[in-house]
């Protein structure tokens, strides 16, 4: 059984930087497990590796789709199966890095097995989103599907029309098939470092992190993005600061309540991140710090012995 390093945690929490570190020690290949950042529309928003960054060790999975794509959690597992495929033939260490943990999950335990859903029945849901509205969508999925109509909130648009999308294409409850039990995309041995910093610190990391996004040209990215005209249900346009700096673009409001608004968004969500991460993954080491030259020495060793005997 091949094995993988997985490095997760939530947003700003120093997951890239440790990855990178990995793997230039041990020749490896970095995988992105982020849901925003396979979109090649938002480097900057999205703190994507630099170009520089890229340079130092070989990444996948990052900007390869146009924003008018879904990437669903398992669109993103079969692709990041390939590469940790070819990463094994080349003689490389995979090292999935992310903070989305269902696209993690997807990869190492599996997802139901629902099947492929047609892309007219997929692009039916996404307009009729797009007429109706989410309350008035959300209404339909709830008379048609109660089950899954409770278990979703009104605001929760992707996973609605997931729900609907399925329904229409299957005549079963998307509630029934992940009652079934989970299909792995891989079989592997991972062991996974999960950053868990106090939240102060992380809360603290969230918001400079930002600042530095709007020093580095996300406004821009984001007016880039806005001139596509893709439509507000796309996932693409609910990445972290997006719907906060259209706001603004869109005056609506000003940049500094913006900007505001995005970072209470981003610790919001780091918040979420933490609280999945703690119950839904089983992490080999936690870090209870911000990744730093002094703990690398320790995880490193452990990372070695895990290559070399399978030992966690």
């Amino acid at each position: 059984m091949g094995r993988i390093i997985t490095v997760a945690g939530p947003t700003a929490s120093g997951k890239s930087a440790l990855a990178l570190d990995l793997a230039r020690a041990f020749d490896g290949v970095v995988i992105n497990a982020d849901s925003m950042q396979v979109y090649r529309e938002l480097r900057v928003i999205t703190a994507r590796p630099s170009v520089e960054e890229e340079g130092q060790a070989p990444h996948r999975l990052y900007g390869v789709l146009p924003g008018a794509e879904v990437c669903s959690a398992g669109r993103w597992a079969e692709m990041a199966a390939a590469e940790v495929r070819a990463a094994w033939a080349a003689g490389k260490v995979p090292i999935l890095c992310g903070g989305t943990g269902l696209y993690i999950h997807a990869l190492t335990v599996g997802l139901s097995p629902v099947p492929a859903i047609p892309g007219d029945v997929r692009a039916r849901a996404r307009a009729d989103m797009v007429e109706l509205g989410n309350p008035a969508f959300h209404a339909r999925l709830a008379a048609a599907d109660p089950v899954m109509g409770a278990r979703l909130d009104v605001g929760d648009t992707q996973r609605t029309i997931r729900a609907w999308e399925v329904l229409q294409a299957t005549g079963r409850s998307l509630a029934t098939w992940q009652a079934e039990p989970p299909v792995p995309m891989i079989e592997a041995s991972s062991f996974t470092l999960l950053i868990e910093p106090p939240r102060d610190i992380l809360y603290a990391r969230c918001n400079a992190r930002f600042a530095m996004m709007m020093e580095g040209g996300a406004l821009d990215e984001v007016r880039g993005l806005d001139a596509l005209g893709l439509p507000p249900a796309a996932p693409v346009m609910k990445a972290l600061g997006v719907p906060e700096l259209r706001g603004f673009l869109h005056g609506e409001a000003t940049l500094e309540a913006a900007v505001t608004k995005a970072q209470q968004t981003t610790r919001n969500f780091a918040k979420r991140q933490g609280t999945w991460f703690k119950g839904q993954l089983r992490a080999d080491e936690t870090l209870r710090a911000q990744y730093s030259e002094s703990l690398r020495e320790e995880i490193f060793a452990k990372v070695r012995r895990f290559l070399l005997t399978g030992t966690k």
